[in-house]
Parts: structure tokens; sequence; C-alpha cells
């Protein structure tokens, strides 16, 4: 049976916090100790990382602890984006198992990065497996890790998430046991008898029709539809066309998971960042290689959208769910939060309204790693929530 917990700390000494979240989560399991313990803290307790980590192996008695830097934490109802903030959760129950994995060296390394955490976690493989990623948002490859982890991995459930940091510091971190580093990616498999559930939900929307790549060089649209690609994005971008860098913060580029897709639907797509635009040379630079002929549309990150999908999502989730989850795992892009809704707690409240009062534990991300389609994949303007239950 799964047991798991969550806890969370706000307080300014670093071993305090870790001692208290850890217990406080270890007590909601129902736990002495734990299997593996997932932590997540935030950028003001920086130089204290290794003995946060330290302090929460003592206290979980366990050295299988991942995480990860973030900008901000999730724990249960609380999402705290600000100042000191502590995740921790904590895992167990009979059958259960944690193998936590670290690889440093990671810019440049995706696809020997990939290789080498199947190689750490490939004989801990359980019935159901669910394997956790923290990597440096500002270093990884996502074009080539997550598609050869699949390969090295297949049909393992991958989620996870980019470190993020307030952009005091310039670098991200990942924890693995007592290691603290940066150029790296570190995680967690929690294998064993239960039920995983993962599903994504999105911030964007379309805005206007789907269009054609008619002239394109590496990463700069030339053409859409046989018109300057600057003109296309700016009718979708109306208004806010007039401040490019407002407009880049708001529209971003759609691409369908179907390559052979015409149109831009729901939960078929990815979002891309525009990353630069040339109204007098009439081109628009993506953070993407689009090809001649391929289909892409423009997306608008949206509060009200945001929450509708969030709430469908939810539903669906709840109309197939035997029983509520023992745990959520929530990786939400920073993009989301109170600077998109404008009120803190938003998405932790409609999840506990859909699935009840369950144990929830997360971050705010660079970036997400969740399903797209049937592959996993670098998503962004997400929240990816993985759903753990004891197997009916």
């Amino acid at each position: 049976m799964l047991r798991a917990g969550v806890g969370y700390s706000t307080a300014l000494n670093p071993r305090t916090a870790a001692t208290e979240a850890t217990e406080d989560a270890l007590r909601q399991a129902g736990l002495q100790r734990a299997t593996g313990v997932l932590c997540f803290a935030s950028t003001a307790y920086g130089a204290a990382y290794p003995m946060i980590l330290r302090a929460i192996s003592q206290a979980a008695h366990t050295r299988e602890v991942a995480g990860c830097s973030s900008v901000g934490v999730i724990a249960n109802a609380q999402e705290i984006e600000t100042g000191h903030a502590l995740a921790v959760a904590v895992f167990g129950g009979d059958g259960v198992e944690a193998r936590r994995f670290f690889v440093p060296q990671l810019r440049g390394r995706g696809r020997e990065a990939a290789a080498e955490i199947a190689n750490t976690v490939r004989s801990g493989l359980g019935r159901s497996n669910l394997l956790c990623v923290f990597a440096d948002t500002y270093n990884m490859d996502p074009e080539s890790l997550l598609p050869a982890l699949q390969c090295e991995l297949p049909g393992v459930v991958v989620t996870g998430g980019g470190a993020s940091e307030d952009g005091s510091v310039g670098e991200t971190f990942q924890f693995c046991g007592d290691v603290v580093s940066n150029n790296s990616v570190a995680g967690l498999l929690l294998a064993g008898d239960f039920d995983l559930t993962i599903a994504a939900t999105l911030a964007c929307t379309p805005v206007g029709p789907a269009h054609r790549v008619t002239a394109a060089r590496e990463n700069v649209i030339q053409e859409l539809d046989g018109r300057p690609a600057f003109e296309v994005f700016a009718e979708a971008a109306g208004p806010l066309a007039d401040d490019l860098k407002r407009a880049f913060a708001f529209v971003f580029v759609a691409i369908p998971i179907d390559s052979t897709a015409d149109k831009i639907e729901r939960g078929k797509f990815l979002v891309r960042n525009i990353v630069g635009a040339g109204k007098q040379h009439g081109v628009i630079a993506v953070a993407h290689t689009p090809q001649v002929g391929d289909t892409v549309g423009f997306v608008l990150r949206d509060a009200e959208r945001s929450r509708q999908d969030l709430k469908e999502t939810l539903q669906q989730l709840a109309d197939t769910s035997a029983a509520p989850p023992a745990l959520a795992l929530y990786f939400d892009c920073v993009s989301r939060g109170s600077g998109l809704y404008n009120i803190p707690g938003h998405d932790s409240a409609y999840i506990r309204r859909y699935l009840g009062e369950i144990p929830i534990a997360g971050f705010f991300t660079g970036f997400e790693i969740g399903p797209a389609g049937d592959a996993t994949s670098l998503l962004q303007y997400s929240g990816v929530l993985a759903l753990l239950s004891t197997r009916s």
C-alpha cells in the first residue's frame, strides 16, 4: 500500500525548515521513515542547500532524496512564490521502492545523460514506474535527452521540470542525496504496485487559424502562407504587436504534436517561444526549427482560458478516478501562479476541489516534462499533474 505525505516550511533557519517540513510529511503519511523523498527549496535558502538535504535525509531516515532549486514551491494548499519556502514529499509503504540518480555535465550531453539515467535506475523498475526528472533549465537539451530517455526506458512514465531561480543567482541547482550541483540532471525513480495517471493543462489558447510555413531558415520563419511571417504574427498579436517585449510574453508559436495535422487543437500542440522579430525584414525567430510545409499557429497566454483548461483537465481526471489519489505531484510553469491569475494558490485550490483534500507537492518550473500525445516532451506554460494511488 502506497503511503505519502507532504510538508512545508518557511522558517528562516534552513535546518529548522528541513526538519519541520520532513516531520510534517511523515506524520501525514503515517510513516516513521521514508523510502524516498522529493524536496524543492526556494532560492532564498541558496548556500544552505547541502545542509537542508542532510537534515531531510536524517529526519526521513533515507538517502534516497532528490529535488531542485525553485523560485517557489507547492505544498498541499499552499503556493509560496517568494521568500524562504521548502516543500518535502515522502513516500513509503509495502512494495514501494525509490532510487535516486544524478548525472553531471549536462550541457551538450542529452543522449549520454539519458543512457546514464537508464543505467542507474533500470534494475529498480517495478510493476509501475514514475521517473521524476529535475534538470538545469539553462543547460538541458530536451530534443536529445527526452526522446533518448524514452527509448532507453520504454513504458516508464517520465515527469518533472526544469529547476528555477528568482533571477538573483543566474544558476539553477539539482539535488541528489547530499550532492548539490548545477549543469546537471537529478531525480528519483518511484517504483512499485500503484496506479499512476498523468495529465497536462496549458495556459495558452489558439488565436486565429493555422498557417503553413512557406519559407524558413534554421529557426527563422520568413513566410507563412506566402506572406511575410511578421505580418501574420502582428495580426494574431493585435495591439500587443506595437510592444514586442510585451508581445513575446503573451503570444507564442504552437506546433502540432502530429506533424501531419492541418489545425491547432486543444491538447494536441506544443508551445514554443518567439525569441525575436523583424518588422523591416518581415520575419520571426522561434525556439524551434520549423521546416517548409510545417503547420504552425499562434497562441495567447490568458488567465481565464487557462483556468477553463485546468477545470476541464481536472474534471476528466475526476471522472476516471476510482478512488482519491494518495499523492499529487504538480510541476507548474513560473509564468502561471499569481502572476497570471492575480490570486495565490489558484491551481492547488482547483486540484483539491476536483480530487479531494489530497497531499500535493511540486514547484514552479523553468519548463515542464510531461505527456504530448504518445511521447514525453518538454512543455511550456503548462501544469503537469501526476496522480499516484494505491492499486485498486
